[in-house]
């Protein structure tokens, strides 16, 4: 849960620090960067020198030192100081440096929602004219990540505030490799040949799933990321943008079928390990080691890039456990939809060095140098991804560069007491036995009440 404590001056100072102290990573020339793109830049941005760009965002610990030694190339190409920020509250402390009148340059959140309000409020500057366009055409399913950044200002007109840096993968299924080899299954690639995969496994005698919904005060989270992950997969994407501004009700029928469909993997005795009623009961974070009991407990684990903190002691992604994407429906035509998160800079305090930062987010090199590291996931069609240190998160890129649709966690964009609220609770009751028409009717009702 997000800490509601106000950090101090003196502890932001502490948490402050200028990039330019540090040294190059990989020195400019060297290895398969595209360092073309770097030189590039620097032609057209070289002549920022004594401009000092602050920057406040979430990143702390080895986030930081990583998003630092991105920040490095922007102060080499440019000749401007930059500053970096961030602190524990980082959200109340950004909406606090606006209303005080003292922000960064530039702000980072990973919440559109609030980044939605700053805008509205008159705090965030647009970003450089072609953005949308240069986005529409360098990231895979562009349009998507255009739709994310794009809100209504002040006056009401849409225009594109926010640049999407840095993201998150939700739609993953998550297997024993051994297991799977064991007994002979192959990975599936639609919705239809999973959902045949799971009836395979109960003919052969085992459990095809584990799903664990509980996380104390947000039990039940876990089930938004399915009903989301299927609302992309049974309706268009703009069923799934009105859905969560509540333009599309959530006892509509488009969205009760959505919560079906998780049902019908939650709701089955003979597809859960524990049964049906054991899912709202296990924790999340104990859920997926039944991949790895001997014998198997389950086959499957649906949950997003984290998961493996969680896996049991010296399991190694890619050797004893793997993942595939959480397939579309072959005969419904929708592509191919991903969940996911991620973190958005937008301009709140305007500068030279502030638009020449947005244009430095569209480099490969700003990518690069963050994939070479570690943690960090891009839609940039322009990259080199044989540069990842990792080849987990290569596999990971790959499923983003594969999306024709991407779209926000849905929850994170509804209000509170909804996305983290009657959300979360009426999957609680959904899975102990309520219909899901009664569940959706519920839940808008706790939405009206908002009003």
């Amino acid at each position: 849960m997000k800490s509601k404590l106000y950090v101090s001056v003196a502890v932001l100072a502490m948490m402050t620090s200028a990039v330019a102290a540090q040294d190059l990573k990989f020195p400019v020339g060297e290895g398969d960067f595209n360092w073309a793109s770097f030189e590039e830049f620097k032609a057209a941005h070289g002549n920022l020198a004594g401009q000092t760009l602050t920057i406040f965002g979430p990143w702390r610990g080895d986030d930081q030192v990583q998003v630092e030694a991105v920040l490095a190339y922007f102060e080499a190409a440019t000749g401007a100081d930059v500053v970096y920020s961030s602190s524990e509250s980082y959200e109340q402390q950004i909406v606090i440096d606006l209303e005080g009148g003292s922000p960064a340059n530039i702000s980072i959140l990973p919440q559109p929602g609030l980044i939605g309000d700053l805008v509205k409020k008159g705090f965030v500057t647009p970003l450089p004219e072609g953005t949308a366009d240069w986005m529409t055409e360098n990231y895979a399913a562009g349009a998507s990540w255009v739709g994310l950044g794009t809100y209504a200002g002040p006056d009401g007109a849409n225009a594109m505030y926010a640049f999407p840096y840095k993201a998150d993968v939700k739609s993953l299924v998550w297997y024993s490799s051994e297991n799977f080899e064991d007994a002979g299954y192959d990975v599936p690639s639609t919705m239809e040949e999973l959902k045949a995969l799971t009836d395979q496994i109960v003919a052969d005698g085992g459990t095809p799933w584990c799903i664990g919904l509980g996380s104390g005060g947000a039990t039940g989270w876990p089930a938004t990321d399915w009903v989301e992950d299927m609302m992309l997969r049974t309706n268009t994407p703009e069923d799934y943008d009105a859905w969560v501004k509540n333009d599309l009700k959530f006892n509509d029928p488009k969205v009760v079928a959505a919560i079906e469909e998780f049902g019908a993997f939650a709701r089955n005795d003979a597809y859960v390990a524990g049964g049906a009623a054991a899912v709202a009961t296990t924790d999340f974070r104990d859920s997926p080691k039944g991949l790895f009991a001997s014998p198997p407990q389950c086959y499957m684990h649906r949950q997003a890039s984290f998961i493996p903190a969680f896996f049991p002691e010296g399991t190694v992604v890619g050797q004893d456990a793997d993942f595939f994407y959480f397939p579309a429906y072959a005969e419904k035509d929708l592509g191919t939809p991903v969940l996911g998160a991620g973190t958005l800079a937008f301009i709140t305090k305007a500068s030279d060095a502030s638009n020449a930062f947005i244009q430095f987010l569209q480099t490969p090199i700003a990518h690069e140098v963050w994939m070479a590291q570690k943690g960090f996931l891009t839609p940039h069609k322009g990259v080199n991804t044989a540069l990842f240190s990792d080849p987990t998160l290569g596999k990971m890129n790959d499923i983003l560069l594969n999306a024709t649709t991407f779209r926000f966690d849905g929850s994170d964009l509804m209000p509170g007491g909804v996305g983290a609220g009657s959300f979360w609770t009426g999957m609680v009751d959904y899975v102990g036995g309520k219909s899901a028409q009664d569940v959706g009717d519920a839940i808008q009702s706790s939405w009206d009440s908002l009003k």
